[in-house]
């Protein structure tokens, strides 16, 4: 098991709180502890950039304030509110989750990471990372800038650093009084290192580059549910007209929609579900 020296741990934690005076970062999600819009962030943080959430962050919670709303609203409405930030299944996943959470829990988010573990969509990352940001736990995490500051700092040269080695680490250096603000540090010191060295990151033995968007399935299912925000249902020529897309990767994108049940044919039209 990987772990490092008193000495090396505290200057790691002052280095990590000398960058949060000078430069931490504001977000809305970091201006609350309410554990419903802490979620909802966490969910459009997947995969997406931060300068891309805030917009679609605070409009969501504009329309869907609290669980309830956001549980009783249709689908539909939920993927067109979400179009923009991709990997639309997520959205999918914090409907049937803010659904759960009102089924089994009467509308209050349950503070317990194994709990939130089991939502829909939540694995092991968000439902640890909605108890430290939502409850002030001292839950022990990963997530890319985390990774990139423990690469950064405690394996200079490494190749091929897995979580699993770095994992003790955050257990090591976690400010178990102030979690919340201690995440917020470390994932502003990670972002920090990320500006101004080549990303840490590239190599964790996770790292994967991105498939390039154009021309990939991907693309084609965010046309797909586009144009459905806007029209309401579409046949798949239509969408290949408005949108430029060849129909064999529209087809390909609309079963994998439909197999996801986030959209359903009929009569060679589609709609959301």
């Amino acid at each position: 098991m990987q772990t490092a020296s008193s000495s090396l741990i505290s200057e790691f934690s002052a280095a990590v709180w000398r960058n949060y005076e000078a430069a931490g970062r504001r977000f809305p999600w970091r201006e609350t502890d309410d554990p419903y819009a802490v979620m909802v962030s966490e969910f459009m943080l997947q995969q997406t950039q931060t300068n891309r959430v805030v917009a679609k962050y605070e409009a969501w919670l504009s329309r869907f304030p609290d669980v309830q709303s956001a549980a009783d609203a249709p689908l539909s409405e939920v993927l067109s509110l979400w179009n923009g930030l991709g990997y639309n299944r997520r959205a999918k996943f914090l409907h049937e989750s803010c659904r759960k959470i009102c089924a089994d829990y009467g509308g209050v988010l349950p503070c317990d990471a194994e709990l939130l573990d089991a939502l829909p969509g939540i694995g092991p990352y968000t439902a640890r990372a909605v108890a430290a940001f939502a409850f002030n736990k001292a839950e022990a995490f990963i997530e890319t800038n985390i990774r990139s500051a423990f690469i950064y700092f405690f394996f200079p040269g490494a190749a091929s650093v897995s979580d699993a080695e770095i994992l003790p680490l955050v257990e090591q250096t976690l400010d178990r009084e102030r979690p919340r603000e201690w995440y917020y540090a470390l994932m502003d010191y990670g972002a920090a290192v990320k500006r101004r060295t080549e990303n840490p990151s590239r190599r964790s033995a996770s790292y994967a580059r991105q498939s390039k968007f154009e021309g990939s399935l991907r693309q084609a299912r965010g046309a797909i549910l586009r144009q459905l925000s806007k029209n309401g249902s579409a046949a798949l020529a239509d969408i290949a007209a408005a949108e430029h897309i060849d129909m064999e990767r529209l087809a390909s994108a609309a079963q994998r929609l439909a197999e996801e049940r986030l959209v359903r044919e009929s009569g060679g039209r589609y709609s959301f579900c």
